[in-house]
């Protein structure tokens, strides 16, 4: 069971798995040393990268990741603006500075290696850290993985297959969507309502009203820096960002929108200005990944722009909901392009705010069942084969399509009473199996699909 701040994270771009985990995994390394009274006594640390991370960790940026986590920073807390002076300093200076103020001697080609031909049994995406004494002698080594959505696993705690985030005390557990419909239909209750009972046994009743508040406006806050920014992406592919124009050609309101049905326009505007400032290494928000940030801001504009009474109340009402299908994923299958393909980041994403903008036009919990299923149906064996390891192409437009499948999704599921031939929870198991099934080679490795055909033609 997961809670909305640990599904719905702030962090930097351009992806929580590849980016936002090994950030955090290097930090939670440095910290082990403080607590074991290693650090006077370290002298040099070296990082592998395995599997995908080495495969597309410098498009995705994990080296900077690792740079910035080593020298004791968060993804939460450092800010985007001064990522790139803090890495050039490691880099031209030769040293990392350690939360205890030391400057640890720290070269480049010889201290974080790539590991491109390695892949650890737990997951596609692995990392390890060694540290070692003036005699180089090794005091402590510990592999991670980062799991998806910005979730890390120690090498302990994978395996006890124990997640640190886990609340095995919320008062509503259920292991499926079926024992969750089976909950909120016995307790009289919408499914956000279920949510809303557990986060309010962690937090007091304002702080989780607050909570949600902030997650909303820093999505929305992506999406007017996305919007206001014009220029062309970094990574050596010089894709030029479009959100910005396309702002232009819509005018200055969405509320045009409404007499030229020019909605989808809009909400093609808003999941391509998130993920283009993803793509910059921007602060987004997980959703349930990074790659797939773009999709749940995008729906949830939508609703408050076109949708006659979209409130505050309604955007909490969203959030909840997805939680609870996200967090259905996350237990029973993945969110992970590395383990299962792009159908983890913006299938669930899809799937998650069909059911939030089922919620909010007032569907059952059925019909709200309904619309997840059919967000992620639609989307089962799609691949993650992201051009030289960018999150840039496809995933930018993928999430634009994203979001107007969830709003699809949500519509073609009211127009039933929410009886239908495939539960959540077999397309679930069919999004898990059909990624264990798929080609390594399209599951976030950039060697395969759009990732080796496009540099071909």
């Amino acid at each position: 069971m997961l809670t909305v701040g640990e599904l719905f994270k702030t962090g930097l771009g351009p992806s929580s798995s590849h980016t936002t985990g090994p950030m955090k995994a290097a930090c939670r390394f440095i910290n082990l040393l403080g607590e074991q009274e290693l650090l006077p006594r370290l002298a040099r640390i070296e990082t592998r990268l395995f599997g995908s991370l080495a495969l597309t960790g410098i498009g995705h940026h994990t080296d900077r990741a690792v740079l910035l986590g080593l020298c004791g920073f968060t993804p939460e807390t450092i800010e985007p603006e001064k990522v790139e002076q803090i890495v050039e300093g490691v880099l031209q200076g030769g040293s990392l500075r350690l939360p205890n103020g030391r400057d640890l001697p720290f070269v480049l080609a010889d201290d974080l290696l790539f590991e491109t031909l390695v892949n650890l049994p737990f997951h596609a995406n692995a990392m390890m850290f060694l540290a070692y004494d003036e005699q180089q002698q090794e005091l402590v080594r510990r592999i991670y993985y980062s799991i998806g959505g910005g979730f890390v696993l120690d090498e302990i705690e994978a395996g006890q297959n124990q997640l640190n985030e886990a609340h095995p005390d919320l008062p509503n557990q259920y292991a499926s969507a079926a024992e969750l419909l089976a909950l909120a239909n016995g307790k009289g209750s919408t499914i956000a309502d279920v949510i809303w009972e557990n986060e309010c046994s962690v937090l007091a009743e304002p702080e989780v009203n607050h909570q949600l508040d902030a997650i909303w406006a820093c999505m929305n806050t992506c999406i007017d820096m996305g919007v206001s920014r014009t220029g062309h992406l970094p990574g050596g592919l010089n894709v030029k960002r479009r959100a910005a124009d396309l702002s232009k050609k819509l005018g200055a309101s969405p509320a045009k929108a409404k007499e030229n049905c020019e909605r989808s326009d809009w909400l093609n505007l808003w999941a391509m200005a998130v993920n283009e400032e993803n793509a910059t290494g921007g602060r987004v928000v997980t959703a349930p990944t990074n790659g797939a940030a773009g999709v749940l801001p995008a729906v949830i504009k939508y609703y408050l722009t076109f949708v006659d009474g979209a409130n505050q109340s309604g955007v909490r009402t969203f959030l909840l909901t997805a939680t609870a299908i996200g967090g259905l994923y996350k237990r029973n299958a993945s969110i992970s392009g590395a383990e299962v393909g792009c159908q983890g980041e913006v299938g669930v994403a899809c799937s998650m705010a069909a059911a939030g903008m089922a919620a909010v036009l007032g569907g059952t919990n059925e019909q709200i069942e309904n619309a997840a299923e059919i967000g992620m149906e639609h989307n089962l064996g799609m691949t993650c084969d992201p051009i030289s390891g960018l999150v840039q192409i496809p995933c930018i437009e993928r999430n634009a399509f994203g979001a107007a499948m969830a709003v699809q999704a949500a519509r073609l599921a009211l127009l039933g009473d929410g009886t239908h031939f495939v539960s959540l929870d077999k397309v679930i198991q069919t999004m898990r199996d059909t990624g264990r099934d798929m080609s390594r080679k399209y599951k976030e490795t950039s060697e395969g699909g759009l990732a080796v055909n496009v540099v071909e033609c």
